[in-house]
């Protein structure tokens, strides 16, 4: 059966949270690989139409939250910075300039979801196996991506993404991770402006990076329940919120579209043609995330 297509927003910004997995056994991302993975997330948002929203990096898998935009706006003096940033020391050693006939192509190309992912991937797969002088494939088939929609439910994504290492039992607290998002703004001051601050809290008049920082920390601390006694009891079998963030959760990773019940609808009906079922979906409502849904039901959830 052929998989279904990737859902891609056209010509206007659209958040993703992206998930890839290693094709291999064990956790095989150790601190030296989790660190030049991360410096390739850096370099490449840098170039391609990219806001950096959260990232995590685990032994095995890696989380993105990210905004891509469109490129028709990008203009020409732009596209030759990102150019130059793009191959840095190869340009004074091939003397490698921008032609006016590849501006279009890098326009599109750099404002490609796919594209990318893929060069991540790529890069990173190259780098792995010199330094484990191996070959072959090292990143399993396909990533993951989801839709998410700006405002709260970007909030929670992103606060969901920052957890896995608490999840994990790797730390007790996510900023002591070194790398995740929180990590990164906490440890390094968010250092040469790697992750943007172009979400939910500039709507609620939080300003200055300090105060977006504690404002988004005690958001991921009351979300993840850090600090509270867990006692394990439920509550008529429903799932709350703090398990949900305590827990793995395939609505964040596998939903396809997340968001409110409007949000799901409008880009449901965008993509409608993607799916060979003869049934309209209907968003569904997601437990312990108040005014929340998915544009799928999903079992074996927690």
């Amino acid at each position: 059966m052929p998989r279904i297509a990737r859902m891609v927003i056209k010509d206007e910004a659209a958040v993703y949270h992206v998930i890839s997995r290693v094709a291999l056994d064990g956790y095989v991302l150790g601190d030296v690989e989790k660190e030049y993975l991360v410096k390739l997330i850096q370099h490449l948002s840098q170039v391609y139409f990219t806001e950096l929203l959260g990232y995590c990096v685990m032994g095995n898998h890696f989380h993105l939250c990210i905004r891509m935009l469109p490129g028709e706006d990008i203009g020409k003096d732009e596209i030759e910075a990102r150019f130059k940033r793009y191959y840095g020391n190869i340009l004074s050693r091939k003397k490698r300039e921008l032609a006016p006939g590849q501006i279009a192509s890098f326009r599109l190309k750099w404002s490609d979801l796919s594209e990318f992912i893929r060069e991540i991937k790529q890069r990173f797969s190259r780098y792995y196996n010199r330094l484990h002088n191996r070959r072959g494939y090292f990143w399993a088939d396909r990533f993951k991506s989801v839709i998410v929609e700006d405002g709260d439910t970007l909030a929670n994504c992103l606060a969901y993404i920052d957890l896995n290492p608490v999840r994990a039992g790797l730390v007790s607290r996510p900023e002591d991770y070194r790398w995740c998002s929180l990590g990164y703004h906490v440890q390094t001051g968010n250092r040469r402006r790697f992750l943007s601050w172009n979400f939910w809290q500039q709507g609620f008049g939080v300003k200055g990076d300090s105060a977006r920082l504690r404002h988004y920390l005690d958001f991921v601390y009351r979300q993840g329940g850090i600090g509270e006694v867990n006692t394990g009891e439920k509550t008529d079998g429903a799932i709350n919120q703090g398990q949900r963030f305590r827990s793995r959760t395939r609505y964040f990773t596998d939903s396809g579209i997340i968001g409110s019940k409007a949000f799901v609808i409008r880009w449901y009906k965008e993509f409608k043609h993607y799916f060979g079922s003869i049934h309209e979906k209907q968003p569904k409502r997601i437990q312990g995330l108040n005014g929340i849904y998915s544009l799928k039901r999903l079992t074996g959830d927690i």
